[in-house]
C-alpha cells in the first residue's frame, strides 16, 4: 500500500510514524515533509495548496490513500479535487471544513442546533466593534474569523488589550483576510481540553482527550502559539465528562453538519472547556491537532491506517480502540522569537542521544536535513515525546531528553503536564 501525507509539521511526522506500523505499507510520501519524515519515507517539495499538482502526483504514483494534516488544504477543497478524480483521501470536503475555516459559521451552527457554547457577537467593521467594547464586560475573547495558524484568538483582560486585538485584525491586517470578520466572545472559565473524534458522517469514534499549552511561556503567560506541548490522558476528564462531551457536542455536531448538507467525514477536533455549567465548545478544527496528536497517537495500539481506510471506503462500523495503560506528554522545542519573527538554519545536536532514552520519540516539525545533519527551519522545531507509567516518570524522561538536545536560541516550556502530576496526587 502507498500512502501520501500532506503537511510538514510534527503532526504529520507522528501520523506517518503511526501509519508506518501497518505491515501492509510499502511506500510513504510526505508533502512537503521535514527532516524527520525524510527518514520514514520520501519528501516531495510541493506547496500543500497546489491542489492540481498534488492530485497529479497521487495519480502518477498510484497512491492508495492520502491523509491531510493541515487545515488550509482542506478548507481550499483538496478532498473535493481528489474525490472528483476517484482517489481515496482522508479528511472532510471543503463544505464541511468550513467548521474551522469560519468561526462565524461554527458559532451560528452551534446556536442553531442548541449546542452549548459561549455567547458572541460578530463584527465586520472596526468602529462598531470598538463601540461594543465600550460597554462590554471583561475579560472577553477576540477571535479572527478565518484561519490564523492557531494565533488568531486573544483573551483580553482589559479594554486596551481588546482594542489591540481588533487593531491586529482590522488595521494592521496581521491575519490577512482571516481577520476581516471577528467574533467578540464571552470568556468562559474552566479547564480546556481537546477531544478528537473519527467519523464517517454518521458514526463517531472518540480518541483520548488531551490538553495543549497555547501560551509561549510557563504559567500560561505570553502570546498564543500553535501549541507548546500537550499531554494525555486527562485526570479531570472523567468518563461522565467524556460522555457529556460526546453526547451533547460531538455527536450532535456531526448530525447537524449532515442536516446542513455538509456531511463531515474524517477527524473532527472539538476544542472544549469544562465549566461549572458543564462542557461547552470553544472551537472546532477540521483535522488532527498539533501538538495533541503527538501526545495521543503514541498511546494508541489499534491500527490507524485501517480505521482511516474504513471511513474513506464506507465500512466504518463497530470499532473499539485499544490503548496502552500509560500516559504521554510532548514538549515543543521552539526557535527564539516564536510565535513572532525568528531565525532558522541552526544545526540541531543531540537528537540521537535523546532518542536512546526508553519511551522517548522525537517528532520533527520545523527542520530540514542536509548532509547528514539536521537544521532548524521553522518556529516550532521539535516535539520531544515520552510515554511512561505515570506523569512523574513521563516528565522525567521527556525533560531528560530535552537536556540532551540543543540548537541556538532553543526555547521550551518547563511546565508541560505539571498540572497532571499535581492533579493525580490530589485526586
Amino acid at each position: 500500500m502507498k500512502v501520501l501525507i500532506i503537511g510538514g509539521g510534527g503532526r504529520e511526522h507522528t501520523l506517518g510514524w503511526k501509519i508506518a506500523q501497518n505491515p501492509a505499507l510499502e511506500e510513504i510520501y510526505f508533502l512537503p515533509g521535514n527532516g524527520g519524515t525524510a527518514i520514514l519515507g520520501e519528501n516531495i517539495p510541493f506547496n500543500p495548496l497546489d491542489l492540481e499538482k498534488i492530485v497529479g502526483f497521487a495519480e502518477e504514483k498510484r497512491i492508495d490513500l492520502t491523509v491531510v494534516g493541515p487545515e488550509a488544504p482542506l478548507v481550499a477543497g483538496l478532498v473535493n479535487v481528489f474525490e472528483k478524480r476517484g482517489l481515496k483521501i482522508f479528511g472532510p470536503r471543503k463544505e464541511a471544513a468550513l467548521i474551522e475555516g469560519s468561526k462565524v459559521f461554527a458559532k451560528n451552527l452551534l446556536k442553531k442546533y442548541g449546542i452549548p457554547t459561549g455567547e458572541a457577537e460578530v463584527f465586520s467593521e472596526y468602529e462598531k466593534a470598538i463601540d461594543f467594547l465600550k460597554s462590554a464586560d471583561f475579560p472577553l475573547v477576540v477571535k479572527a474569523d478565518g484561519l490564523a495558524e492557531g494565533k488568531g484568538v486573544t483573551v483580553c483582560q482589559t479594554f486596551e488589550e481588546a482594542v489591540k486585538a481588533l487593531d491586529d485584525c482590522f488595521l494592521t491586517k496581521r491575519f490577512g483576510d482571516a481577520g476581516s470578520k471577528v467574533l467578540i466572545e464571552e470568556y468562559l472559565e474552566g479547564e480546556e481540553f481537546s477531544l478528537f473524534v473519527l467519523t464517517d458522517g454518521e458514526e463517531i469514534l472518540p480518541l483520548l482527550p488531551a490538553q495543549d499549552y497555547k501560551r509561549v511561556y510557563d504559567g500560561d503567560r505570553g502570546p498564543n502559539t500553535g501549541g507548546m506541548g500537550s499531554y494525555a490522558p486527562l485526570f479531570f476528564v472523567t468518563e461522565e465528562v467524556k460522555t457529556e462531551a460526546i453526547e451533547k457536542i460531538a455527536r450532535p455536531v456531526v448530525q447537524a453538519m449532515k442536516e446542513e448538507g455538509r456531511e463531515y467525514k474524517g477527524l473532527l477536533y472539538c476544542g472544549l472547556i469544562l465549566t461549572s455549567q458543564g462542557v461547552k465548545v470553544l472551537e472546532f478544527n477540521c483535522r488532527f491537532g498539533d501538538p495533541e496528536t503527538q501526545a495521543i497517537l503514541p498511546l494508541l495500539e489499534s491500527d490507524l491506517l485501517e480505521i482511516m481506510l474504513s471511513i474513506v471506503e464506507g465500512n466504518f462500523r463497530n470499532y473499539n480502540l485499544d490503548w496502552k495503560k500509560a500516559v504521554c506528554l510532548t514538549v515543543v522545542l521552539a526557535s527564539k522569537g516564536y510565535p513572532f519573527s525568528y531565525q532558522t538554519g541552526f544545526e540541531i545536536k543531540g537528537l540521537e542521544e535523546a532518542k536512546k532514552i526508553e519511551g522517548v520519540e522525537i517528532f520533527q516539525a520545523g527542520t530540514r536535513r542536509e548532509g547528514g545533519k539536521v537544521f532548524t527551519a521553522g518556529g516550532r522545531v521539535l516535539n520531544v515525546t515520552a510515554v511512561g507509567d505515570n506523569f512523574v516518570e513521563a516528565r522525567a524522561k521527556a525533560y531528560k531528553a530535552v537536556e540532551k538536545i540543543n540548537f541556538e536560541g532553543m526555547h521550551y516550556r518547563k511546565d508541560i503536564a505539571l498540572k497532571a502530576v499535581k492533579g493525580f496526587k490530589n485526586g
